[in-house]
């Protein structure tokens, strides 16, 4: 992950550096007034965003698989500690069986929104 922003920093870079080369130059239009600086950071922009998702395409794939494992891994450590602490309540309060946290139980019914019908 920290491969593929250093590669895309230097793609910035180094548009940033053809960018005001070309506007100190003459060849690319400069900003109004005191914009100049503005006007060259948003034209590097512009130009390494597109040669950026070319050129790094490989990267991305393979930060992205890094990133997914990652988040997959974090998801499975929160189950698991979410299961932990639902055996942890389920032991405190002398339960060793009954609903899991998805289900309902039998007992409750009515109206499922919560809300009280009014009839007089």
């Amino acid at each position: 992950m920290l491969r593929y922003t250093l590669m895309r920093l230097g793609i910035f870079v180094g548009c940033l550096v053809v960018v005001w080369g070309l506007v100190y130059s003459g060849v690319a239009p400069r900003g109004l007034g005191d914009s100049n600086g503005m006007w060259v950071v948003m034209l590097a922009l512009v130009v390494s965003a597109p040669i950026s998702f070319v050129v790094l395409r490989k990267e991305r794939d393979r930060a992205s698989v890094q990133v997914v494992a990652r988040v997959d891994r974090m998801k499975s450590n929160l189950e698991a500690n979410r299961n932990q602490e639902d055996e942890a309540a389920d032991a405190a309060s002398g339960k060793t069986s009954g609903t899991t946290s998805g289900e309902v139980p039998s007992e409750v019914s009515g109206d499922v929104s919560g809300a009280r019908s009014r009839t007089a």
